[in-house]
């Protein structure tokens, strides 16, 4: 069978936009349409989708002058299928953070992203037109000519796009200035732009960055019954501030760790980023969360790196995706395998990473500190992420796929990752009791980032900072303090309220382990108070 003419690639180009408007972007319309009921702003929501349509006709007519038309608008349909999947179902921005956490996650990780919705939308809003596309005969052109007509395409969708905007001039002003974020919606636009940031990151510069190191000095124990310090940094992945009861949460997720003395939970706290990627490099280095950057994190020594070259025996034990380049230059080890982890049934459990560490810690003299990053609540499937014995509230949602849960089972299933992290901790406290007084013994546990539930619309994590919501920002912090310690838990425990951010991680570990460093300009805030701190204000720890 043969079509009676041939379709030009332009007409091609043009159809595929209306597709994409139609299908790819309803997540954005459904935000136009919430600040811009239809009822009192048709004309204005109409212009919107032409100005769509031909934005999008004039980014591919663009991308074809370079590439092959059929590769343009096959890249930008599948880019379409994948990425609106995840902005459908769960409010997800495509943007640069987001592409660097996808890309920096494991094969496990996102096997749990992988679903019959994601695989049905892909094929036949993807992978079906593109088949179309490449089967529709076309008439033959000259290379030149055809080039042309891809501009004279785009000039012509530049001239739609000024008529829409002259058009509801006031609105568009208003839509441009008020509600950045909207835009940021738009598919496959702005996750081909994300996406080109995230390669221009990778291209070599003229000038290398050279690594950066920074000096660290340890302060000398003055008498020989001085005790070490032995310190449990704990990772959190994805638990918000909200859902431990230990913060005021109606239910009671933290049951053990409400009954331990010497307990402080910091109940406003707030996190560097929304993802792993960025939130776990920020909380080690020296720069505070409005001047971080990725690059030059991974081009900087850390916190730990400082520790270790003050004699810290520091450790890192895995049981997520890595450590995100902050572990690169200490001893890591990785309990995502069984080799490692005795704890492994469906997933290796966060618990198996304390298996053999009082042999490591009998095995080491002078202060040591443990990270041990989590698993914790990493969703969707959230069903995963504890065993069995912990499902205490339900129904508790069974299935990667959050559209088949409702609300209620998503929480429920959530706060039973936060029952399993509360009996986790609960055992590196005791781990950390049968070790004093021979150290001076504490625990810090720290999220990386929280998760939206469903509110709003909105799953998951990953939101853009500006934007993000409270749930994606507002992390737990607890410490406990053994009886050996030398900080001070009345004055620390003052502290509990105190407004700060992932930035005391850094300024913390080095207090606590009397580390100083003459690059980096006085402390003003820590979780906690040593004992001796008025003899400590020569002390230089933080940025």
């Amino acid at each position: 069978m043969s079509l009676p003419y041939r379709l030009s690639p332009n007409r091609i180009i043009i159809a595929a936009a209306l597709f994409l408007v139609a299908t790819a972007n309803l997540t954005f319309f459904r935000a136009v349409l919430a600040l811009y009921p239809v009822a009192d702003n048709m004309g204005f929501v109409v212009s919107i989708a032409i100005l769509l349509t031909a934005c999008l006709t004039l980014l591919m007519s663009a991308f074809s002058l370079v590439l092959p038309w059929r590769w343009t608008v096959s890249l930008f349909l599948l880019t379409a299928a994948g990425t609106s999947y995840f902005s459908d179902q769960f409010g997800t921005v495509i943007d640069l953070d987001m592409i660097r956490n996808v890309y920096e996650t494991d094969a496990a990780e996102s096997i749990d992203l992988f679903s019959s919705g994601l695989l049905f939308r892909v094929f036949f809003l993807g992978v079906a037109p593109v088949v179309l596309l490449w089967w529709l005969p076309t008439p033959a052109t000259v290379f030149v000519r055809e080039k042309v007509f891809h501009a004279l395409t785009g000039l012509l969708a530049v001239g739609v796009m000024a008529i829409c905007v002259f058009g509801f001039s006031s609105q568009y002003a208003s839509f441009f200035r008020e509600h950045k974020t909207v835009r940021y919606y738009i598919s496959p636009a702005y996750p081909i732009y994300s996406a080109m940031q995230f390669a221009a990151s990778f291209a070599p510069t003229s000038a290398p960055l050279p690594f950066m190191g920074l000096d660290a000095m340890a302060n000398i124990l003055e008498t020989e019954d001085a005790h070490a310090e032995l310190v449990i940094l704990v990772v959190g992945e994805t638990a918000r501030a909200d859902h431990f009861s230990l913060n005021g949460y109606q239910r009671n997720t933290n049951p053990r760790l409400s009954v331990e003395a010497n307990l402080i939970s910091f109940s406003n706290i707030h996190s560097c980023g929304t993802s792993t990627a960025i939130s776990v490099p920020c909380m080690f280095s020296y720069s505070a969360h409005d001047g971080f950057d990725v690059k030059s994190a991974r081009n900087t020594e850390n916190g730990l790196d400082l520790l270790q070259k003050a004699g810290v025996n520091v450790l890192w034990r895995d049981n997520n995706s890595d450590s995100k380049g902050v572990a690169d230059r200490v001893p890591f080890e990785n309990f995502r395998s069984a080799a490692l982890n005795p704890a492994c049934d469906e997933e290796c459990r966060d618990i198996g990473m304390l298996d053999g560490l009082q042999a490591y810690i009998d095995g080491k003299s002078g202060d040591i500190l443990i990270v041990l990053h989590q698993m914790g609540s990493h969703g969707p499937a959230y069903h995963r992420r504890y065993p069995a014995e912990f499902e205490k509230f339900t129904p508790a949602c069974q299935s990667n796929e959050l559209a088949d849960c409702t609300q209620d089972e998503i929480i429920n299933a959530y706060d039973n990752t936060i029952l399993y992290t509360d009996y986790f901790l609960s055992q590196v406290i005791a781990l950390l009791k049968a070790n004093s007084p021979k150290y001076e013994a504490a625990m810090f546990y720290v999220s990386d980032h929280g998760e939206s539930l469903g509110e709003s619309g909105i799953y998951l994590h990953g939101m853009p900072y500006s934007f993000a919501p409270e749930a994606q920002t507002h992390v737990p912090v607890i410490a406990w303090i053994g009886p050996s310690s030398d900080i001070d838990y009345a004055q620390s425990l003052a502290l509990r309220d105190q407004a700060n951010s992932h930035d005391v991680v850094f300024d913390t570990l080095l207090a606590v382990f009397e580390v100083t460093t003459e690059l980096l300009p006085a402390a003003e805030v820590k979780l906690v108070v040593l004992e001796d701190e008025e003899d400590e204000k020569n002390h230089n720890v933080a940025r």
